[in-house]
């Protein structure tokens, strides 16, 4: 059985190409962004101390956290200087002009 849902969570033009933004589906923080046209949605918390993600500044597809600099690539959930170590990623999907996040 298959408790994922699909929620909307943004419209396309609410978050433009190289930018992201804090959301909440069902209760879960993202972080979501737009690469070039592409959206990717991540946990917003940082594995180092927890700061928020989709406040961060946005570059190609890694984002830097605002609190101490730690870098992920959207994309994957990687940290930039150790790929070992992740956050976690959530299917994205663009129906209709809106943004929809899988999450559950």
């Amino acid at each position: 059985m298959n408790d994922k849902r699909r929620v909307r969570v943004a419209a396309v033009t609410e978050i433009p190409a190289g930018e992201g933004r804090v959301v909440e589906a069902e209760g879960v923080t993202l972080a979501l962004f737009n690469v070039e046209g592409a959206f990717y949605a991540i946990d917003n918390r940082c594995a180092h101390r927890g700061g928020p993600l989709g406040e961060g500044e946005l570059e190609g597809r890694v984002v830097t956290c605002p609190w101490h600099a730690w870098r992920w690539d959207v994309t994957t959930g990687a940290n930039a200087n150790n790929p070992a170590v992740r956050v976690a990623c959530y299917p994205v999907r663009v129906e209709g002009g809106a943004v929809l996040v899988e999450v559950g």
